[in-house]
């Protein structure tokens, strides 16, 4: 369980981050990071970093399928976490 809470936090940070970076990179009229790597973080279990970096940075936050989408997946990842501590099946 230890090394699950590491994995997270590590997820979490990079959502966080790549909101960040890609942000930087869209005022400058740089090179932007795609936006299916926003998805992919999100469903790899940093869909809260990803949201909070999203707000925070105010990036992304006026696309509809990033203001539903990565709530969409925290959601269905939330569902998927308490039916598998509480040891339910599907």
């Amino acid at each position: 369980m230890k090394w699950v809470f590491i994995y997270l936090v590590i997820i979490n940070f990079i959502g966080f981050i790549i909101m960040g970076i890609d942000k930087l990179k869209a005022k400058r009229h740089a090179w932007r990071i795609a936006e299916k790597y926003f998805f992919f973080v999100s469903l790899m279990g940093g869909s809260i970093g990803t949201w909070i970096g999203m707000y925070f940075f105010h990036h992304k936050s006026k696309h509809w399928y990033f203001v539903w989408g990565i709530p969409f997946i925290l959601v269905i990842q939330m569902v998927i976490l308490i039916v598998v501590l509480s040891g339910r099946k599907l």
